[in-house]
């Protein structure tokens, strides 16, 4: 199963005031592995930026004056999503301000119902703790100290270890950061990744264990069978 951990960034609090998209962050995992690939783009608003937003996130009119507005990358944001299960943490709030870009471009909408939202994924499984992005970090020990403000792409990278600590723990978040190309030439590096992993026990659905069984498929001579 194909996912996209999302976060944006915006100019306020609701699209119907006029507010706008500024930020649109994307991190892709595979069965629940990040693959390394990432989408990410600043927006032009079109409109000035509020103080209480420009705290929240240090954007500011001056840096997004010669970025693209929503409309010229909407197709290669929708490409990129295409076919996945989207992670958004409080999902109603950015699928808001994406629906309200898509359907001023004449795009179709994303369904709430494509989503899994994590604040209430959280609430499921600790009724009544702080369900706030940070929160979730500091719970589960995930490192904060690069964010000082909210930044969409650091978001996305944040929030999709917050995922995979509540579907199943660290043994998921252990490969959040993937290996270089360099990192992948070297056995010994990948003897020590794959002897941190051999302890413990991954949490698939069926459907996750056939996807990677199908990607197993299409790797000729695999290292493991030489």
């Amino acid at each position: 199963m194909r996912r996209i951990a999302l976060d944006t960034e915006t100019t306020g609090l609701n699209p119907l005031d006029g507010h706008k998209l500024v930020e649109i962050g994307c991190v892709e995992l595979d069965v629940n592995i990040p693959t390394g690939k990432e989408w990410h783009t600043y927006l032009n608003p079109g409109r000035s930026m509020p103080e209480a937003a420009f705290a929240v996130h240090g954007l500011d009119n001056n840096f997004l004056s010669n970025k693209p507005l929503f409309k010229d990358i909407s197709i290669e944001f929708l490409t990129f999503i295409e076919g996945a299960e989207l992670v958004i943490h409080n999902a109603r709030f950015d699928l808001g301000f994406l629906n309200n870009e898509l359907k001023q471009a004449n795009l179709p909408i994303i369904s709430i119902e494509d989503a899994i939202d994590t604040v209430q994924l959280d609430r499921q499984t600790i009724p009544g703790a702080a369900a706030s992005l940070n929160a979730l970090c500091k719970r589960f020990n995930i490192d904060l100290t690069q964010r000082g403000k909210h930044g969409a792409l650091l978001d996305a990278q944040l929030l999709a270890e917050v995922y995979l600590e509540l579907t199943g723990g660290r043994q998921s978040s252990l490969v959040l950061n993937p290996p270089s190309k360099k990192q992948n030439s070297s056995m010994g590096e990948i003897q020590i990744i794959e002897k941190e992993l051999a302890h413990l026990s991954v949490l698939l659905t069926k459907e996750d264990e056939a996807a990677h069984d199908k990607m197993l498929q299409k790797i000729k001579e695999p290292l493991w069978q030489k």
